[in-house]
């Protein structure tokens, strides 16, 4: 492979590459399973980089189940996200990401600024029950539950909690092991079809996990919850703020 082929390549390993070229990626039938909580301010702000900002201390837990995506096939991810601001913008900051799929976590992190590692969420109904949760190796570190469908959301509403612009990290070290790439990304969904959305009472446990440490933003007060299936296209990212600029 000459040194122009190398160039046209996305990723690693070459000839069965960690995850297919193209895009974007389209998800049909995406299930989210979100509840919004009340957690401590002193907790956040030891976790949300600058220039974002810490306002009120709200954090979405959610679960999500994507059966049909181009490229990717079939998986489930589970996270936080913390409510913050951005030059007085309400936004969005991915917190933490846990997939049950290389292809999701490798072109999450390499092409986006996606904090994903591995782990095992599930989503599915017990009874009358919407319930989700994530397993870290062989520990419960999360359990969530909400009753199935019991109040219809807006489209409007559904929108805009899975709307809001988007912000991430993305760390990527030099082979000194120094930041070699140390960058605030941003993006936002915008294209999205809403086939079903509701609201319901909610409940959330999350265990201590050394590893998977979504408990050190505790639980203070579950405030609302959505269960909301939808069509949708991933925005693509673009760079907001780089802080190696002037080091």
């Amino acid at each position: 492979m000459d040194a122009d082929e190398v160039r046209r390549q996305l990723t690693t390993p070459l000839g069965a590459p960690a995850y297919p070229p193209g895009g974007p990626y389209r998800f049909t039938n995406r299930e989210y399973l979100n509840i919004t909580y009340r957690t401590d301010t002193a907790a956040l702000r030891r976790v949300v980089p600058e220039p974002l900002v810490v306002v009120e201390p709200l954090v979405r837990f959610e679960v999500m189940r994507m059966p049909d995506v181009t490229g990717l096939g079939s998986f489930l991810e589970c996270g936080q996200v913390i409510r913050v601001e951005h030059e007085g913008e309400p936004a969005d900051y991915l917190h933490c990401m846990y997939v049950d799929s290389l292809a999701s976590i490798a072109s999450g992190r390499e092409i986006s600024a996606f904090p994903k590692k591995l782990g095992a969420p599930a989503l599915y109904v017990d009874t009358e029950t919407l319930v989700g949760t994530l397993d870290y190796g062989s520990l419960r570190v999360a359990t969530a539950t909400m009753g199935y469908k019991h109040h219809e959301l807006s489209e409007d509403d559904a929108r805009a909690e899975i709307g809001a612009p988007t912000y991430g990290l993305k760390l990527l070290p030099g082979y000194d092991r120094r930041p070699r790439i140390c960058e605030l990304v941003r993006s936002q969904i915008t294209s999205m079809t809403i086939k079903g959305a509701w609201t319901g009472p909610a409940r959330l446990q999350l265990f201590e996990h050394v590893n998977a440490p979504l408990a050190d933003l505790p639980v203070r007060e579950v405030l609302s919850a959505t269960h909301i299936l939808t069509d949708l296209v991933l925005g693509r990212p673009a760079l907001v703020h780089d802080y190696l600029e002037g080091s």
